[in-house]
């Protein structure tokens, strides 16, 4: 079903960017008023990386407005098989650098927005916020759903991609969407807790030229809304089969677990009753008990100093066990299973909080001196 149009049109475009920007005004059905939608929208996009490279380069090429490009990360040399904005010269640099650089290469009159923050729960909702829209290009589970919260809170569609391998998902979600159109979240694709722990591009690989595809079908889904053009993918999950060229389509509906929630009163943050997890920083460990939740072969390689070391399972066993410990900070790779140990530990009654990107994060702040 059709949409209308999430953008107000600006007035005119600028002689030079109305040249730029010809072809797509010759588009049956788009015309200049929908590239003027495009010049005054504001997009926020999570992830300069393997997704968020392609998406920030078809925007800009585009003609949007506005790019408010949120990534904490820098350049590294492996990322360039599949990050394209990025460059050798880069290694090392901030990624939302490249943003920068590449958007006014394509595009002087789209102002981009760089914000070097880590998005968590916490933070969210602020970083988000003036968005017309917002494009998920993160690879970790844990910073998607602290996406699509935020984008729950605010109440602005989020256009939602993934990739691993040769496959992808492409998607829209909606938690307010207009009044004849059924919402559509997160959690009625993966509800809460159903995930685990999903592997990295770097435990499995990924197929550099699919996410360029999956890219710019992200960046089309976000032209649509803004525009008002087309059907978008909102209620319909897209499967790519990027090894055998294949394509389908899976129906998405609101879950009855919601519907029963939004019937009976308002919805929580993430649409779902799961326990609200802090995220903290390296800087908020002092004082607290470290609980590394990490696999007896994965803490080989190191912990931080003073923590303690108890597998997720053996946590999850006996969440009492560290009944009367104080403030409580669990740890593991990155933090996706820390958020599942909190939320028992919480149940439970401990002060818990998860440290944010885990060990991963702990390392690249500087502050690690591992101890074996």
């Amino acid at each position: 079903m059709p949409l209308p149009p999430l953008v107000e049109p600006i007035a005119a475009l600028g002689d030079t960017e109305r040249v730029r920007t010809a072809r797509h005004s010759r588009l049956a059905g788009f015309g200049e008023i929908s590239q003027r939608r495009l010049a005054a929208a504001r997009i926020a996009v999570v992830g300069a990386g393997g997704l968020g490279s392609p998406v920030v380069l078809a925007l800009a090429a585009a003609g949007v407005g506005e790019l408010i490009v949120i990534d904490d990360d820098s350049v590294e040399l492996s990322n360039l098989q599949r990050q394209i904005l990025h460059r050798v010269g880069d290694v090392g640099a901030p990624k939302v650098d490249s943003a920068v650089r590449a958007a006014a290469d394509l595009a002087p009159d789209t102002v981009v927005r760089s914000v070097r923050e880590h998005l968590t729960p916490d933070n969210a909702a602020r970083l988000l916020a003036g968005a017309h829209l917002v494009i998920d290009g993160t690879d970790t589970f844990e910073t998607r759903e602290a996406v699509a919260s935020g984008c729950e809170q605010l109440g602005v569609p989020l256009v939602w991609g993934t990739v691993q391998g040769f496959d992808a998902q492409v998607t829209v979600f909606w938690n307010t969407p207009p009044h004849d159109v059924a919402p559509v979240v997160l959690s009625d694709l993966y509800p809460s807790g159903s995930v685990g722990e999903v592997p990295s591009c770097a435990d499995v690989g990924v197929l550099g030229a699919l996410c360029m595809q999956v890219g710019a079908l992200l960046a089309s889904e976000a032209i649509k809304l803004v525009t008002g053009i087309g059907e978008t993918l909102l209620g319909r999950v897209l499967v790519v089969d990027g090894l055998r060229a294949r394509q389908h389509e899976v129906p998405l509906r609101r879950s009855a677990t919601d519907a029963v929630a939004a019937a009976s009163g308002p919805a929580s943050v993430s649409g779902s009753s799961r326990t609200v997890v802090p995220h903290v920083g390296p800087a908020a460990l002092a004082g607290a008990v470290i609980v590394d939740v990490r696999e007896d072969w994965e803490i080989e390689s190191g912990m931080i100093p003073d923590s303690r070391h108890l597998p997720l399972d053996e946590l999850l066993a006996d969440p009492a066990v560290l009944a009367g410990a104080g403030r409580v900070v669990v740890v593991c790779q990155v933090g996706m299973r820390a958020r599942r140990a909190a939320e028992a530990l919480r149940a439970a009654g401990v002060d818990a909080e998860v440290l944010a990107g885990g060990i991963d994060a702990w390392q690249a702040s500087g502050a690690s001196r591992m101890s074996a």
